[in-house]
């Protein structure tokens, strides 16, 4: 389904509480608060906030729902609106420098491309902090993206951690900031690259 006919026939208001808190469990306990909800305050994630949205717009039952669910325990890998930036430059040929022109490029590649390159970002069943993932170095992290691994690449010296996806379109994602929503059964890490399950 066209990414432009989905949003036109759902306002960003609906799109907005599709992702906040409404939708978390009346009954949601501490340590509960789900990622949507973090993504959707803050600022650097408005892209992927809007491909979540979009993707549950035009699928109330993908998997991507997960997010909203703060219960479910998982790790993910959040790319800041930098990194779409990025994808969308490499997608277009040309240099993209708006939020809304990256998620245009990224929602041309189709609503369950999109999906799989979200799915791509979560890690199901698994809480990794920072201090886990630094003394992982080589692990192959399965995905919920039909079994796919992202690799955990730890260099020691600089405390520094990327990940290896299955592309070779981008540099490596870096974290560059570690631990969001720490204290709650999900958690994420900002990355500056979007991972890819494939070649673009």
């Amino acid at each position: 389904m066209n990414y432009k006919k989905v949003l036109a026939g759902t306002s960003a208001v609906a799109l907005a509480a599709g992702l906040g808190a409404g939708i978390a469990p009346a009954n949601a306990k501490k340590g509960d608060t789900p990622l949507s909800d973090v993504i959707a305050d803050n600022k650097k994630f408005d892209v992927l906030n809007d491909a979540v949205g979009a993707v549950l717009a035009d699928n109330p039952d993908s998997a991507v729902s997960v997010l909203t669910d703060g219960s479910v325990k998982l790790t993910a890998f959040a790319p800041t609106d930098k990194a779409f930036k990025n994808l969308a430059t490499t997608l277009s040929g040309k240099r993209v420098k708006s939020d809304s022109k990256a998620l245009e490029v990224v929602a041309g590649l189709g609503l369950d491309t999109v999906e799989t390159v979200l799915l791509y970002h979560v890690v199901p069943g698994e809480y990794i902090t920072a201090k886990k993932a630094l003394k992982a170095n080589g692990v192959k992290l399965p995905t919920a993206a039909d079994g796919l691994t992202v690799k955990v690449k730890v260099n020691k010296k600089k405390g520094m951690i990327s990940l290896k996806d299955r592309a070779d379109e981008l540099k490596n994602p870096k974290v560059v900031i570690p631990d969001i929503n720490k204290g709650n059964k999900q958690i994420a890490h900002a990355i500056d690259n979007v991972l890819l399950p494939i070649q673009p």
